[in-house]
C-alpha cells in the first residue's frame, strides 16, 4: 500500500461585503410609545388647582388630599378598558391613585359611595364629602373627555351623574 498524502486545508472566514446579508438576529421591538396627553408633574398641579378653584378649597394641600381621596375611592369602582382608559387620559400622579386601587366587590350607591369618602376624611359630614367627591369628579369631564366619563357612568349605579356634574336622567329604581 502506498502512502496517500492528503493536503491540509485551511478555512479562513468569508469576508462580508455590501451585498452579503447580515446573519439573523432576534429584534425585541420596544413597547409603543403612548405619550400622556396630561403627563407629568404640571398636569398633576394643575389637576389639583382645577379641583382646588372648583370646591374653592384654601389651600392647594388641601385640595390635593381631596383629590387622591377621592380619586382612590373611584379607582375601586372603576373596572376594565373605562378603567384603562381613565388612567391614561389622567395625569401621571393621578393614574396611579387610580390603578392602584383593587377593585370593589360590590357597587356602592352614589350616597354609600360619597359615606365611603367621608369615612377616609378626618371630620367630614356626608354633606362636607359630597362637595369633595363633587369637587373632585365634576373636573373630570374636562381632563378626560365627556365620551370617557359616559363610559364610566354606564358602570355605575345611578345617582353618580350628578357627583361628575351632570344631570342624572336614569329612571329612579
Amino acid at each position: 500500500m502506498s502512502a496517500t498524502t492528503v493536503p491540509s486545508v485551511t478555512t479562513v472566514p468569508a469576508a462580508t461585503t455590501a451585498l452579503t446579508p447580515p446573519s439573523p438576529t432576534t429584534l425585541i421591538p420596544a413597547p409603543p410609545h403612548h405619550p400622556r396627553p396630561h403627563g407629568g408633574d404640571d398636569a398633576w398641579t394643575e389637576l389639583v388647582e382645577a379641583v382646588r378653584e372648583s370646591g374653592q378649597y384654601t389651600t392647594r394641600s388641601e385640595a390635593e388630599r381631596v383629590t387622591r381621596i377621592v380619586l382612590s375611592a373611584l379607582g375601586g369602582h372603576v373596572i376594565g378598558d373605562e378603567r384603562v382608559d381613565l388612567a391614561r387620559a389622567l395625569p401621571e400622579e393621578a393614574a396611579r391613585v387610580v390603578a392602584g386601587q383593587i377593585p370593589v366587590t360590590r357597587r356602592l350607591t352614589a350616597a354609600e359611595f360619597v359615606e365611603s369618602v367621608a369615612a377616609r376624611i378626618e371630620g367630614a359630614t356626608p354633606a362636607t364629602a359630597r362637595w369633595d367627591v363633587s369637587s373632585v369628579l365634576s373636573v373630570l369631564p374636562r381632563l378626560v373627555g365627556d365620551d370617557l366619563v359616559t363610559r364610566i357612568l354606564t358602570q355605575l349605579p345611578a345617582g353618580y351623574a350628578l357627583l361628575f356634574g351632570r344631570a342624572d336622567l336614569s329612571p329612579a329604581p
